[in-house]
């Protein structure tokens, strides 16, 4: 073989891996579009009944919440239901579907075949998610602003939202692998109530984080979630009025989050499939 002969090789092998990737990613979206009703209950369902009953019916029954803060307690929702959407619908759209392949369809051993590196099957999981991830969120904020009692008071930052919007969908569904990895078919109802229920109650959602000033070891405690660096974030780019973390740790730890969760997810998955 020349040495010309060899780049003209590697060109070749990088582009069927290229159209591989691609092919996937198209064929996880063109799933997506046969179940979209299934999509939209799924991705609704939770964030309508929050934003309907905290911000709705509450403030009409005259027992609406009181903040200790500047705005209302919609203002503090609507970014934290972003949050909860983004970080859900990134694990369920990986974790479980992983789990299947891996368990009783075998459709992983389709996936693998496929001319591109184990770790480029897992890449492309992981950008499948964070488009839901990203779909979800785009179809949950028109509802967030319309349907609380009182307007939410908006303060866009453009820089901030387009760096939140590329993070947490990410960072979410790099979870969502790492969660499909790791565990078994049997125990998907287990996850839900050991790491999807504390992971949302305990993550700057209903609050800022801020708030927990008066709980200091709570406070410490929940720095571990990823979901309250989504939450703030959001709180930052739309809300920025409350006191939330400085834009550097909160977008230090999305970045960080996403490269350690990524690094975890591509290893664990490496590794399930050469088990």
């Amino acid at each position: 073989m020349t040495t010309a002969a060899v780049p003209a090789q590697t060109r070749s092998t990088q582009a069927a891996a290229l159209a591989a990737f691609v092919g996937l990613l198209h064929r996880d979206l063109r799933v997506l579009t046969h179940e979209k009703g299934k999509f939209v209950i799924r991705t609704v369902s939770q964030p309508l009944l929050l934003v309907f009953v905290f911000t709705y019916v509450f403030p009409t029954i005259g027992q609406g919440f009181s903040t200790a803060f500047a705005g209302s307690f919609t203002d503090i929702l609507v970014p934290g239901v972003l949050a909860i959407t983004v970080l859900i619908k990134g694990i369920q759209s990986v974790a479980l579907p992983l789990v299947q392949e891996f368990g009783y369809t075998r459709e992983i051993e389709d996936r693998i075949m496929a001319p591109l590196p184990v770790w480029g099957v897992a890449v492309e999981k992981i950008v499948a998610g964070a488009l839901q991830g990203l779909l979800a969120a785009a179809i949950v904020a028109p509802i967030a602003l319309v349907v609380p009692a009182e307007s939410i008071t908006l303060e866009i930052n453009w820089l901030a939202l387009a760096g939140v919007l590329l993070l947490a969908p990410l960072a979410a569904s790099a979870l969502g692998l790492v969660l499909g990895t790791f565990i078994a078919p049997n125990t998907v109802p287990l996850m839900f109530s050991i790491v999807i229920l504390p992971v949302t109650f305990l993550g700057a959602t209903y609050y800022p984080w801020t708030a927990l000033g008066p709980i200091p070891w709570l406070q410490v405690a929940t720095l571990i979630n990823p979901l309250v660096y989504m939450a703030e974030g959001f709180r930052l780019a739309l809300t920025p009025q409350f006191d939330t973390m400085p834009p550097v740790a909160v977008f230090g730890a999305l970045i960080t989050a996403t490269l350690l969760l990524g690094w975890l997810a591509l290893r664990g998955f490496q590794r399930r499939v050469v088990t």
